[in-house]
């Protein structure tokens, strides 16, 4: 099937273009209707624009325009690896049950401390894995202070997305866009950072409205959590050191890789080779086992369909609709990139939503600048604003509801699992009024940093 194009460049709607969209709205469809497993939908999806030769193989596996995007992939793996070290030696228990302690027992007080932490852990892990850590802890503190685990389950996935929007391993989509616009950890952390601070200290006031007065407990219980002893959670110390001098070296990898021209994948690689080869681990098959799979094969199936959508046109075809709308202000593209993003990743999962805008936002630029390339047009002055909307929409929309971010899914199952089903309403019914205010000050804080200030 061949691929049709008309000698200026604009978009021919032929066989291979239809063929390819409907692919990618089934696709989508199915990924949002959880009728099919995503990653099963992704792989097959993948599958069939192979097979029927809208891209071929080498499209997919080799070219960085059409391809999978194998930074994204490898740094998932191995941070997951170093992660799947790390838990045994029971650190984060520790952290839970201090956590508790510090907040005395009081049921908010250790809300608040959760949220805090589960922010904080997100920005320097990712949120997939802080949740999945933090989860099964909270539902442990919950029950020996005999109250509801859903309001911190919640609350914690929600910290998660905001406290992952301020680094670039903090959340999938973050990945995303670094590796598409070649942005560094510092800048993530110089554009974003200061935002995620004052939206962290929103959303506790926020949750105290939510869950301030119905979260109580006895005296006797809190009494119980007092009693816990932190220093036995700690099952292995010498891996601990070992495994904590490792992730702080891949972090400060992560700050320094523009100085040291390495890419965030290679760092996180070769610290989960590093910690694998200290450790002396000989149970491999546990250690592999604790690597997300299925999420893997998810965005190596989702980057072949965007890659045959942007091979036959569609993308450029919604740039072109995106320019008309906005009349090429960049202002009014943030605008409408930040908002859209954040309904959009509400709707959809952020990780597919993203995936698709990142090329979007190239070939617009592409329009706009049409005498630059590489670097010089990812990076121009006036396309940053609008890849730091893309994020902010992207992550902070995903607490719009339970299925907008995977943190979400993830907490969602983990509830479900516990006896204590979250509706997709009751999520959302807390998860939407949180999504609009961090999104509308993000709004006034890309006005005022970008287009007023400049800074």
């Amino acid at each position: 099937m061949s691929i049709e194009n008309s000698a200026n460049g604009a978009v021919v709607m032929g066989t291979a273009f239809w063929a390819a969209t409907a692919v990618f709205i089934v696709a989508y469809a199915l990924i949002v209707s959880e009728k099919v497993h995503k990653t099963v939908v992704a792989m097959f999806g993948a599958g069939l624009l192979l097979v029927i030769k809208i891209v071929d193989q080498h499209e997919s596996f080799h070219m960085e325009e059409l391809g999978v995007d194998w930074n994204v992939v490898f740094l998932l793996i191995s941070m997951m690896l170093i992660i799947a070290l790390i838990k045994p030696t029971g650190v984060f228990e520790y952290i839970a049950i201090r956590s508790a302690k510090a907040g005395r027992g009081d049921p908010f007080r250790i809300m608040v401390i959760f949220a805090v932490v589960t922010a904080v852990l997100s920005a320097l892990l990712d949120n997939v894995t802080t949740v999945l850590l933090i989860s099964p802890i909270a539902i442990f503190i919950a029950d020996a202070l005999e109250v509801d685990p859903v309001p911190y389950l919640i609350s914690s996935a929600m910290a998660s997305n905001i406290g992952g929007t301020a680094t670039l391993i903090g959340d999938p989509p973050n990945i995303m866009i670094a590796s598409k616009a070649g942005l560094s950890f510092m800048d993530f952390v110089y554009n974003l950072a200061p935002l995620v601070v004052v939206l962290m200290a929103v959303y506790l006031l926020v949750i105290k409205l939510f869950w301030g007065r119905s979260l109580v407990t006895t005296e006797g219980h809190k009494a119980r959590v007092m009693a816990m002893d932190e220093d036995k959670a700690i099952k292995d110390p010498a891996m601990l050191v070992k495994s904590l001098s490792v992730l702080g070296l891949v972090l400060a990898g992560f700050v320094l890789h523009g100085m040291l021209h390495l890419e965030p994948a290679t760092i996180a690689l070769f610290g989960a080779a590093l910690l694998l080869l200290i450790t002396n681990e000989h149970d491999l098959h546990r250690v592999f086992a604790e690597v997300e799979w299925p999420t893997i094969f998810f965005f190596i199936g989702l980057f072949i369909i965007i890659g045959a959508v942007v091979k036959v046109g569609l993308i450029r075809w919604m740039s072109v609709q995106v320019l008309a709308l906005t009349q090429g202000d960049m202002l009014t593209t943030s605008m409408v990139v930040l908002w859209f993003s954040a309904f959009a990743s509400a709707i959809i999962d952020n990780i597919p939503y993203v995936a698709t805008m990142n090329p979007l936002i190239i070939d617009m630029a592409g329009q706009l600048w049409p005498g630059k390339s590489g670097v010089e047009l990812l990076r121009h002055a006036d396309l940053m604003p609008v890849w730091w909307s893309l994020a902010l929409g992207a992550c902070l929309g995903g607490n719009g509801s339970a299925i907008g971010a995977s943190a979400n899914v993830i907490v969602v199952g983990i509830s479900e699992k516990a006896g204590r089903k979250v509706t997709f309403l009751k999520f959302m019914a807390y998860g939407m009024p949180v999504m609009v205010i961090t999104v509308a000050i993000s709004s006034l804080y890309v006005w005022l940093r970008y287009y007023v200030f400049k800074f």
